[in-house]
């Protein structure tokens, strides 16, 4: 481990060998907190509409099919939101666009509480889902700036923990809400909770200090955001660095993330995330009406279900640990490779149900434990000027792999596939992430810390 350097002579202090040299402070714990809030906000606004379908279906007499454009909506603003949020971090910085990117998912979902048609619906869960496809990747790469290499995935996989938890709260949320003040009221508490969070975050959360050291800001403004981790080595510092400062040039984005250094490794990181959203899609949309379609009770596929998406809960602190620990590539490799084939054993357990219970929590411990450490890896693998764009472009461009997921599920449906060919067929994009992560290890392995 690299130690920092501030010493009478240089004044120099490495940001990240400093932050690595500490102990985790209040200050860096209420970043996490703020980080995991964000994210957990972010779970109970995406998942809304499915709790919200049937109630406003009833409302509007309307058929549940046509729900279809309104459902996607949110998840194709994500991806452009995800890919435009990125470069306007790596400009402007990190806290900027987590500000706007909270306030605006809560200002259209509160909005889209009082559409009235749904051409107006559509419309807002479109401009939700810019702000929401904006959050995720800059938390991450806010959080992994702030935080020591021997804890950065446990601690940015421990964060993907309140997608999980947001998206649950949703069901619970809705079940006693619904009921009693319509679906408007999912709609007016994801929209009022993050427009706080925003208020919340302009005072509370600090700007990246690499992001400052790159950008050339202050000495006094770079001093004011480390001194609350450890005040009295801040204040003897006369200037500030960061490891690729000087070995990094300060060009283009993208020119940066296509460079000779990192191609190889950017087309990796899209290929297996996206390959893992079309498994995690795929099982999320399918997998209750695959076992409906066998004879399951609706009780029985909606706990199933569950299980799928409580598994990333379970798994994602341990595929954290086990990154800062192991070669976090074989980690990742092994767990996508787990992932399909407990999905297939899910297929061969139907007649079951606590052995298929059982299966599908394992399969979403290692499909949703893997997706959650990507971010992590993405984060660990970019220099700090191109960090938000890295993050942000691999989640937008997975984000492709969750609508293609949902579609291969409607085609092989279609085509009259059965619920054992279904999920034998996952073992495909299982084998092609696991791959391309084991080779990303092998070809463009270096973290630019």
């Amino acid at each position: 481990m690299n130690r920092h350097i501030s010493s009478p002579e240089t004044g120099i202090l490495d940001v990240q060998s400093f932050i690595n040299t500490q102990a985790l402070s209040a200050h860096q714990w209420r970043i996490v907190l703020m980080c995991f809030l964000i994210v957990f906000l972010d779970g109970l606004d995406t998942a809304a509409m499915g709790f919200i379908a049937p109630a406003l279906s009833h409302d509007w007499g309307i058929d549940r099919s046509s729900l279809g454009p309104v459902m996607s909506a949110a998840l194709i603003g994500m991806i452009f939101g995800a890919l435009g949020s990125g470069p306007i971090a790596d400009r402007f910085g990190r806290k900027l666009v987590l500000v706007a990117a909270v306030f605006l998912f809560g200002l259209f979902s509160l909005l889209s509480a009082y559409s009235s048609n749904l051409e107006q619906l559509l419309a807002l869960r479109f401009l939700t889902g810019l702000g929401l496809g904006a959050a995720m990747p800059n938390a991450t790469t806010l959080l992994s700036e702030y935080t020591p290499e021997r804890l950065k995935s446990l601690l940015v996989t421990s964060m993907f923990c309140g997608f999980n938890l947001g998206m649950a709260s949703g069901g619970l949320i809705s079940a006693w809400f619904i009921p009693h003040y319509g679906w408007q009221s999912l709609l007016i508490i994801g929209g009022v909770l993050p427009i706080l969070m925003a208020g919340i975050l302009m005072v509370w959360l600090p700007e990246s200090a690499r992001f400052l050291v790159v950008r050339k800001a202050s000495i006094e403004k770079i001093r004011k955001v480390l001194s609350p981790i450890a005040p009295q080595e801040v204040a003897k510092a006369r200037s500030f660095s960061v490891p690729e400062l000087n070995s990094v040039a300060a060009s283009n984005v993208f020119k940066m993330i296509f460079s000779k250094t990192y191609t190889a490794g950017t087309l990796l990181l899209w290929l297996t995330y996206f390959m893992g959203l079309v498994i995690v899609y795929l099982l999320t949309s399918w997998l209750p009406t695959l076992m409906r379609d066998n004879g399951a009770s609706l009780e029985h596929a909606a706990f199933i279900g569950a299980m799928f998406q409580f598994g990333g809960v379970l798994s994602a602190v341990g595929v954290g640990w086990a990154m800062d620990r192991f070669n976090p590539h074989k980690v990742i490799a092994g767990f996508y490779l787990l992932a399909g084939v407990f999905a297939y054993c899910v297929g061969q357990s139907l007649g079951e149900v606590t052995l298929l219970a059982t299966l599908v929590l394992l399969a979403g411990m290692c499909v949703n434990g893997a997706q959650s450490a990507m971010p992590s890896l993405a984060a660990r693998f970019y220099p700090t000027q191109s960090r938000a764009t890295g993050v942000s472009w691999m989640l937008g461009i997975g984000r492709f792999g969750a609508v293609l997921g949902a579609w291969i599920g409607a085609t092989l449906l279609g085509l009259g596939w059965n619920f054992e060919q279904v999920l034998t067929a996952l073992l495909v994009p299982a084998i092609i992430a696991s791959t391309a992560i084991f080779i990303k290890g092998l070809v463009s392995h270096a973290d630019a810390t």
